[in-house]
């Protein structure tokens, strides 16, 4: 069963039990799946990769829009985006956790042979590619940027 099924499932559910935060969150990755499949060049079915980083981008926004609604004192506001989040997150692979991303850059750096920031862009998109929907883009930047300085 693919990832649209699943949401469109889910969401189905959502409207039998009038659950409002579900709904919003599912149709907006609805949408964003339905934006993706009929942009110009794109393919017929999206690939379980392109989902799963449209599911990650969701997530990305409500979080960062949680907290900026935070910062500026309004937890009211941010309390509706981070349950969406949370919503979304349901269809994402289980997250690694540092370590477990911290042993596969390592692994990455020994094999392509990285010996400063001048082989980051490299051991990024070889990491990104092994992690996709596990981890998040800012997080392994962080550990890569660290390992290789």
């Amino acid at each position: 069963m693919s990832l649209q099924q699943d949401v469109m499932t889910a969401l189905k559910e959502a409207m039998k039990s009038k659950d409002q935060t579900a709904l919003t969150a599912l149709r907006a990755v609805k949408s964003a799946i339905l934006l993706a499949q009929t942009e110009s060049g794109a393919k017929e079915e999206l690939t379980e990769e392109q989902e799963l980083k449209i599911l990650q981008k969701q997530v990305k926004q409500r979080k960062d829009s949680a907290a900026i609604y935070i910062e500026q004192g309004r937890e009211d506001l941010a309390a509706p985006e981070l349950a969406e989040a949370e919503v979304i997150n349901q269809f994402l692979p289980e997250a690694l956790s540092d370590e477990e991303i911290e042993k596969i850059v390592v692994m990455t750096i020994e094999n392509v042979g990285a010996e400063g920031m001048k082989d980051m862009g490299k051991v990024m998109g070889i990491v990104s590619q092994k992690l996709a929907g596990q981890a998040d883009g800012k997080t392994i930047s962080n550990i890569v940027r660290a390992k290789l300085s």
